[in-house]
């Protein structure tokens, strides 16, 4: 009998044995994929820790995302929208859209605009890039008539303009708002760290490869690198956690007319193209489509209106860069952590 007790017994930690040696296995950490393509005119780039790789479903998220708000593709529905066509029916991003653009708009002073378009056409820096014939003050006072996001209304789902000759473009916060979608699926299937870029526009979650909150890396102006003040003689990257950022700047797209510089920031209430005082700004928000629409806003402000705009809204951080004695400076929220 002792021997029998003895095997059985024998038999049973050789069984909880395997049995831990099969959990441990199946608890392993997973590992981490990179998926990377080509959407809305530029990159994208996914990594996150999971063991199937998704780069299809990507796909396939941000191929839906252009028939929303392409204003390259003819039967998408904010061109069908912009051409007045009666019988389009808007779906869930496109209200979202839409109701988060208002939102900012409001909180912004109106200047986040997603109306603005036909006064960047007139700057040029639309598709006609004929820079020689500037608009007047006549023709610029004739389009702010039809600018405004508040003139853009929501029934149910439709989408009512003010005026038909308004133009509704996602240039300035769309892009932010697909890295939240690519999130916002990784977040369905449980995936709890992640990084999503798309165009620079970012998302993140939990922890990078190596087990740390997500660093990201910022771009320097060019202007004024010659008297780099000790805190800019180092690359900038700041700390991310479980947060989006989005960058926007005037040191890159640009163009002079007799001696005077223009650059593609259009303030929606003067409808004049100006460089503001701040070269670029990085934001940080919870969602990616306010970042980004709020970096957008601020590059209109300049420096001092997007400082007092931080220190109302503190749920917000931001990283300026600005020129200050011929030497390039920069402003940060107390939110903003940065690498050492």
């Amino acid at each position: 009998m002792l021997n029998i007790k003895h095997k059985k017994t024998q038999r049973y930690l050789l069984g909880v044995v395997a049995v831990l040696f099969w959990c441990s296995c199946n608890t392993e950490p997973k590992k981490y994929i990179e998926v990377t393509g080509i959407a809305q005119g530029t990159y994208y780039r996914v990594l996150y820790q999971d063991s199937k790789m998704r780069k299809a479903e990507f796909d396939s998220i941000l191929q839906k995302f252009d028939t929303t708000f392409s204003i390259y593709i003819s039967e998408s529905i904010i061109s069908r929208i912009n051409n007045n066509d009666t019988t389009v029916r808007t779906n869930q991003q496109f209200r979202h859209f839409i109701e988060q653009s208002k939102r900012i708009s409001k909180l912004t002073d109106g200047m986040f605009d997603i109306t603005v378009g036909p006064l960047v056409n007139a700057w040029r820096f639309g598709p006609d890039t004929n820079r020689h014939q500037l608009p007047t003050r006549q023709q610029l006072d004739s389009i702010l008539q039809f600018v405004g996001t508040d003139k853009i209304q929501l029934d149910g789902d439709r989408c009512i303009k003010a005026d038909p000759r308004m133009q509704i473009t996602g240039n300035a916060n769309a892009q932010g708002y697909s890295s939240d979608l690519i999130a916002q699926y990784l977040d369905s299937l449980g995936v709890k760290n992640y990084l999503v870029d798309v165009g620079s526009e970012m998302r993140v979650k939990g922890v990078n490869t190596k087990g740390k909150k997500w660093i990201i890396g910022i771009t320097r102006p060019e202007e004024g690198i010659d008297n780099l003040p000790p805190a800019l003689q180092s690359d900038i990257a700041v700390i991310l956690d479980n947060k989006s950022l989005a960058t926007s700047g005037n040191y890159r797209k640009f163009f002079y007319n007799d001696g005077k510089k223009y650059a593609h920031t259009v303030n929606p209430h003067t409808g004049e193209s100006y460089p503001t005082d701040l070269l670029s700004i990085t934001v940080i928000a919870d969602e990616c489509i306010d970042a980004d629409a709020i970096a957008t806003a601020c590059m209109a402000m300049g420096v001092e209106q997007s400082k007092q705009f931080f220190a109302t809204h503190k749920e917000y951080d931001a990283l300026l860069f600005y020129i200050q004695s011929d030497s390039l400076v920069f402003y940060k929220t107390d939110g903003i952590v940065l690498r050492e």
